[in-house]
């Protein structure tokens, strides 16, 4: 007579546990963000554009500026200009394509946690945005040397190390701008309209009502978010101006970003 064997039968949480996946890390979510900025031809020729605006901006400068205005700091305003367009469109493009281009049923199954998505696709731009700043500064200085050599005028380095820093926030808070606007509307038409109107539409509209009423005048700098960071690429901020910055971010970036953040966490994705 044989002797019948039983065999144990694991616990249903551990046979759930031992299926369960392991979440996907936020450094290989990010790498696949970045990677999705570029493996597109209209991503590739956006990041382009960068570097090609850059150096268009230092060619023009080293044409056609005066002599005496050849200094570091008109090369880095000169590169800077177009970058604080392009910048905000890359942040944009970056969040509103799930939506756009019908990636986010697939992006969200994948990655179930949206939240995971959504800050790899922020550190993602931050990213972006720091490095294509280091280049528009390692532009801006060859040109000043290329210009300065041309003509023959003394170079003129007038940007400090601090300053520089400055001017990288500045740039980095006008992308979280355009991040924010791609969250809160999820349409890449939507947003970059939105985006122009917030920074091309609105500052003018505020100092026009500036001129006119003195009230709106001190009031400016707490409310009006673009006249606010301008003290960023201006000068060394003052403790006051830091409030303003603060203020003006909280109620312009800040909150509309957590709206948006809770409708992604909650909308249907088709």
């Amino acid at each position: 007579m044989t002797a019948v064997q039983t065999m144990a039968v694991p616990e249903p949480h551990s046979i759930v546990s031992q299926r369960r996946p392991a979440a996907v890390p936020l450094s290989r979510v990010t790498r696949i963000e970045l990677r999705k900025m570029f493996n597109t031809r209209s991503g590739f020729w956006l990041m382009a554009s960068i570097g090609i605006a850059a150096l268009l901006a230092t060619t023009a400068v080293i044409l056609f500026a005066p002599d005496s205005e050849l200094t570091y700091a008109n090369f880095g305003a000169a590169v800077g200009a177009p970058m604080a367009v392009i910048l905000p469109m890359v942040a944009i493009l970056s969040v509103t394509s799930e939506w756009s281009q019908r990636s986010g049923l697939t992006t969200f199954t994948l990655v179930p946690h949206r939240s995971r998505v959504i800050a790899a696709k922020a550190i993602a731009s931050v990213l972006v945005a720091v490095v294509s700043m280091l280049l528009a500064f390692g532009i801006g200085a060859l040109g000043n040397v290329v210009g300065t050599a041309i003509t023959g005028t003394p170079q003129v380095w007038d940007i400090t190390f601090v300053e520089c820093l400055y001017i990288v926030l500045g740039n980095v808070l006008g992308l979280l701008t355009g991040f924010m606007l791609g969250v809160l509307i999820r349409s890449s038409a939507g947003a970059i309209v939105a985006y122009f109107v917030y920074s091309l539409v609105l500052p003018p509209l505020f100092g026009v009502l500036a001129a006119s009423q003195q009230w709106f005048a001190d009031l400016r700098p707490w409310v009006d978010v673009s006249y606010a960071q301008s003290f960023l690429f201006n000068s060394t901020p003052t403790a006051e101006q830091w409030a303003n910055i603060a203020v003006t971010g909280l109620c312009w970036l800040v909150t509309p970003l957590v709206v948006g953040l809770r409708l992604v966490m909650r909308s249907e994705v088709k």
